[in-house]
């Protein structure tokens, strides 16, 4: 029996399926299932149960859990202390990271990345979501805010600032903006309020919370886009919103929020070479590109 083993069993303890659990692993569902068999067979022990809605683990699999978790991180670090640098840093890389600043801001860092280090593959996972770290479905992740609990280090990456924003077109077909009460006039654009994954994204009760907008999506892009297209304002990100000469604030003193960016990373993995460093150079460029 191998380490190989031991990461089919993960696969399919961490995402209940057989084919996300061969998509991860780059391998067929029937070829999940055979190695599954032949670890059960190996242990004689039976590690889950199946059903209609998917693999569940048995008391045998939650005890081989932990275990395999260990035999992970040691494969991990075992890994990461063979070769020099430029072998370190091959292989995936996975990041947990916010749509807007994903697309704006960490994918030029992750170019950069990609270009310092050509045998490393960068993966943007940028779904409305939080993920988990000690599942291993990112190796770090960007928050917009702190995890309440968990193994985990917690780093500050900076703030950043959002506005109300509308085209100077749409504005100049509307009735005047001078208070809060005027905004019920305006078509609002904003995050489907019941799919919000994150308390710090639900900007409009701070507002008003009688505003009912009427364009909401929960892909912040489709939201700009909605903006662009005279479709309404919305509350965006200023290192989005500036990108675009015919955006302009509305109730720019009355309606300003302040955020934090946060870096977050499984205290098992973040020593491990590959990880620090892709952070650590994430951070730092979010840092420059942020001010």
């Amino acid at each position: 029996m191998s380490w190989d083993d031991y990461r089919f069993f993960l696969s399919v303890a961490r995402t209940g399926q057989l084919s996300l659990a061969g998509k991860q692993l780059g391998v067929d569902h029937t070829t999940v299932a055979r190695r599954i068999k032949s670890l059960e067979d190996f242990l004689n022990a039976k590690l889950f149960d199946r059903s209609p809605r998917g693999y569940a683990l048995t008391r045998a699999g939650e005890r081989l859990l932990p275990t395999a978790e260990s035999i992970e991180k040691n494969a991990a670090h075992a890994l990461d202390n063979i070769g020099g640098q430029q072998e370190k840093l091959a292989g995936r890389i996975r990041i947990g990271v916010p749509e807007g600043v994903g697309a704006f801001i960490v994918s030029k860092a992750a170019q950069e990345l990609c270009e310092k280090y050509p045998k490393l593959r960068v993966e943007m996972v940028a779904l409305p979501q939080r993920f988990s770290l000690s599942k291993r479905e990112v190796d770090f992740a960007i928050n917009v805010s702190t995890p309440g609990s968990g193994r985990l280090k917690v780093q500050k990456i900076s703030d950043y600032t959002l506005h109300l924003y509308g085209t100077r077109a749409y504005l100049a077909s509307q009735p005047p903006v001078r208070e809060i009460a005027d905004l019920k006039r305006l078509r609002g654009i904003a995050y489907i309020p019941d799919l919000i994954f994150d308390k710090q994204l639900d900007y409009i009760p701070l507002v008003d919370p009688d505003l009912v907008p009427h364009l909401t999506s929960t892909s912040v892009h489709v939201q700009l886009h909605a903006v662009l297209n005279d479709g309404g304002v919305c509350i965006l990100h200023d290192f989005m919103a500036e990108r675009y000469d015919n955006l302009v604030r509305v109730l720019e003193k009355d309606v300003a929020f302040t955020r934090t960016f946060w870096l977050i990373v499984h205290e098992d993995y973040a020593s491990i070479e590959r990880i620090r460093v892709c952070s650590s150079w994430i951070v730092k460029r979010m840092r420059e590109m942020l001010k």
